[in-house]
């Protein structure tokens, strides 16, 4: 490649991702390669890369960022914008500690709580991809001990009804028990006590302890542990580096945001509390925004060896149909309708399809959404429980689609003109 492209297209990856936290990159790459300093590169060619439109969206959401963190008075956010493969806006706001001068950087570490449930489905899909697994195989091939109060619905219950809510377990079967810090086996064995709601795959109810199932049929799949499985096929692929499935690795996270609750004099610290660490799929994961930001990129089809297209379309499937009353969308405009996936929300809105998740933990809120069609995704991080969260998914489909039009013709025009050149 010429050293007049070759630093363009550097130029134009750090004017979207170090625009905010690597502006030192550049400095030290031209010191190492004074090559790459080509005496031909014009200001107005380094100006021409930039797409000003894009540009005028991340400053839109900024604000619109800034506005809602200032409103809410969350302690500390943190953001991760994708554009494609590009992370266009990583970013942390607040503190870590409102009783300390901490500030959240990318590399802050929040627990994902339900958010962990879509990094379950994915780890369950690469299996599924190897032939280690079917998401038709009976749960009672991989854990005979697994029984529902029906001998017949227990032998009907398959990897996908687990990860997709429809078990025919009514909602919320012993989540208590999840927040009581019950040991995962021992929750699962008591499902057999429960009164049904219906067949498998007929009906859907949000599940923590029977998502949880997924955790010992991996584990007889491949006779590793869910954590071990899910470090070597999704986080260290994906090079997520500050993040862990384990209580005691968060503990020993010194860059981590601490959990915060809300009382009548303000905002109160409480301790990191160990609840669903017992079941991790279903709310163990602990990530930062930049993790996240590479997790959004590999969603959106770019990280092909770790998650290639037929295992995304699997996961983004609507499996069954949901209430568009549920808590999660009180605040989308135009919500046409809601399914669950595997592991993932699909929301119809405004005529886009959305893959969306929601969670709540110990006091940390968070969300993640992404447009496959539109190649992009946002993912927010808070450690405190307010309606930030829940504001800022919609705002943001919603300043994207305002730019939109603006942002796909720059493109097509600079494509047009890099073919014609």
């Amino acid at each position: 490649m010429q050293p007049k492209k070759l630093i363009l297209r550097l130029t134009k990856f750090l004017s979207r991702y170090g625009r905010y936290y690597f502006l030192g990159s550049l400095l030290l790459v031209i010191a190492c390669f004074p090559v790459w300093q080509s005496p031909e590169l014009t200001s107005e060619e380094t100006a021409q890369q930039y797409n000003p439109y894009e540009q005028q969206f991340i400053e839109a959401l900024e604000d619109t960022l800034q506005y809602l963190i200032d409103d809410s008075r969350v302690p500390g956010v943190g953001i991760a914008v994708v554009k494609d493969s590009t992370p266009i806006l990583v970013k942390g706001y607040g503190l870590r500690n409102i009783k300390e001068e901490d500030s959240v950087d990318i590399h802050t570490v929040f627990r994902l709580a339900s958010v962990s449930k879509g990094f379950a489905s994915g780890l369950a899909a690469t299996l599924v991809r190897d032939t280690l697994l079917a998401w038709s195989d009976p749960v009672i091939d991989y854990l005979p001990s697994f029984a529902l109060i029906s001998p017949e619905q227990t032998q009907e219950v398959t990897v996908k009804h687990v990860l997709s809510h429809t078990t025919g377990l009514p909602y919320h079967a012993y989540t208590n028990l999840v927040e009581a810090g019950q040991l995962r086996d021992d929750m699962i064995a008591l499902l057999s006590g429960v009164n049904l709601i219906g067949k498998a795959g007929e009906w859907y109810s949000y599940q923590n302890v029977a998502y949880g199932i997924i955790e010992p049929v991996v584990e007889a799949a491949t006779v590793e542990s869910y954590q071990r499985l899910l470090q070597e096929r999704i986080l260290e692929p994906l090079q997520m580096s500050d993040a862990s499935v384990w209580y005691q690795d968060m503990m020993e996270t010194t860059n981590k945001a601490l959990p915060h609750v809300p009382t009548g004099r303000g905002w109160a610290t409480v301790p990191i509390s160990e609840n669903y660490y017992n079941v991790p799929s279903a709310g163990g994961v602990n990530a930062s925004s930049l993790d996240m930001a590479q997790w959004l990129i590999a969603l959106l089809g770019n990280r092909p060896h770790v998650l290639p297209s037929e295992v995304l379309d699997s996961l983004f499937t609507p499996q069954i149909k949901t209430p568009i009353e549920n808590r999660y969308f009180s605040r989308w405009e135009q919500l046409e309708a809601a399914y669950y996936g595997l592991g993932w929300r699909i929301v119809h809105q405004a005529g886009d399809t959305v893959a969306f998740h929601g969670g709540y933990a110990n006091g940390y809120r968070t969300a993640i959404a992404l447009d496959r069609n539109k190649k992009v995704g946002i993912c927010i991080l808070a450690n405190g429980s307010s309606s930030l969260v829940s504001r800022v998914v919609p705002l943001f489909l919603d300043l994207y689609r305002q730019h939109e039009a603006d942002i796909l013709t720059w493109e097509e025009q600079m494509s047009v003109e890099e073919i014609s050149n």
